[in-house]
């Protein structure tokens, strides 16, 4: 049972321990959850910045429902990193609702997103709880610029893009994100069309050019991302088309070009063959958790471009050091539902939840993003 009001599962994760920076930085004890305790100790006494001061415990804990919901029981927020969350997150969502907890998470998975809307989200609703998939820089900053870009009278149609460099794309992405990304090949990915979820084609790309980068950036639909289902019921939006690209062209070709493999060669393979292939790619991608970021290294753009039929709108959000910034949107998050404040219970975005101007001014405070808006 959590003695604290913050649950974080996934404790000796990347993410997870950006998480427990943040929460320290603004005071909140927590309760750090994690499979095997003595290695999230270790982790946490190697990565957790300001440790000494804070004031929290670890409880060890099986991913199961019922292991994880008296783990939980006693908190009022669960933050969950424990991903892929196409193969591991309904647990964790099941499980907070039975401790009678909040739910954030950091997914980008799509099919997980509309699942956890689909099964979970009047049950949230009905005990008076939010569920909110998708608290992190992807894409929470695209979802901000969104936001943005509709506070235009007469926009209906979205097309966004999240764009993001560090020294080496594989060499600044998280094990688990790397996981998710190649997972992602097993899963339908759509488009918001005229208010209907379509799927896009198997071998869907795009060469976004943006006036931040002097060549085009070559993007991938990335699972169709979260925005897509999160403006699917939203009166103001006909469609939405997002993208995801890092400035290393390279590297998404050679993405692109596994997702060609993946439909061509290992689509019908049995579920374990699926599996051992996965495990292979990911361990001779990202065979070793990252470095913390650097501010002068890891920098984004995400833009949203909006239109109706006589207006024309670009909103775009610059920022750094993306995963840490997720770190700073999970806690901004918590720190509302403690507070009582959510604009909405049962499944909703961060933006929906808490507004998005909240969020891009707990994150313009803090020196991880600002934004500009521009009618075109």
């Amino acid at each position: 049972m959590a003695k604290h009001p913050v649950v974080v599962y996934g404790a000796s994760g990347y993410t997870g321990m950006l998480i427990m920076d943040w929460l320290i930085d603004q005071d909140i004890p927590f309760t750090a959850v994690a499979r095997n305790a003595s290695r999230a100790k270790e982790m946490m006494a190697q990565r957790v910045v300001r440790l000494e001061s804070a004031n929290y415990e670890i409880i060890e804990a099986e991913h199961d429902v019922e292991t994880l919901t008296a783990a939980f029981r006693g908190a009022r927020v669960v933050c969950n990193t424990v991903g892929p969350f196409y193969n591991f997150g309904l647990v964790a969502v099941e499980a907070a609702l039975k401790a009678g907890c909040h739910y954030l998470d950091t997914t980008g998975e799509q099919g997980y997103i509309r699942s956890v809307r689909e099964k979970f989200g009047a049950l949230y609703r009905e005990a008076g709880l939010l569920v909110s998939p998708s608290i992190a820089y992807m894409y929470s900053y695209a979802e901000i610029a969104a936001e943005l870009a509709l506070e235009t009278p007469g926009v209906d149609a979205l097309e966004t893009a999240t764009l993001t460099r560090g020294p080496r794309a594989a060499a600044g992405v998280s094990v688990g994100s790397t996981a998710t990304i190649f997972e992602g090949y097993r899963q339908e990915a759509c488009y918001l069309w005229e208010k209907k979820l379509t799927p896009h084609a198997a071998n869907a790309s795009f060469n976004v050019a943006s006036a931040e980068f002097m060549q085009p950036v070559f993007c991938l639909p990335w699972g169709g991302t979260s925005l897509p289902v999160h403006f699917e019921h939203d009166s103001r939006v006909r469609s939405c088309i997002s993208a995801v690209g890092f400035y290393d062209n390279n590297v998404m070709q050679a993405v692109h070009a596994f997702g060609q493999k993946w439909d061509a060669e290992y689509r019908h393979l049995s579920r374990e063959q699926q599996d051992a292939i996965l495990k292979q790619v990911v361990d001779s991608t990202t065979p070793s958790m990252p470095p913390r970021e650097r501010t002068t290294v890891q920098r984004t753009v995400d833009f949203a471009i909006g239109r109706g039929q006589l207006a024309s709108v670009r909103a775009t959000v610059y920022g750094i050091t993306p995963y840490i910034a997720t770190g700073a949107l999970q806690t901004a998050c918590a720190i509302k539902l403690l507070d009582g404040e959510t604009a909405k219970v049962g499944f909703a975005s961060g933006s929906k939840a808490f507004g998005h101007r909240y969020l891009l001014g707990f994150l313009e405070q803090r020196g991880l993003a600002r934004a500009s808006v521009s009618q075109l």
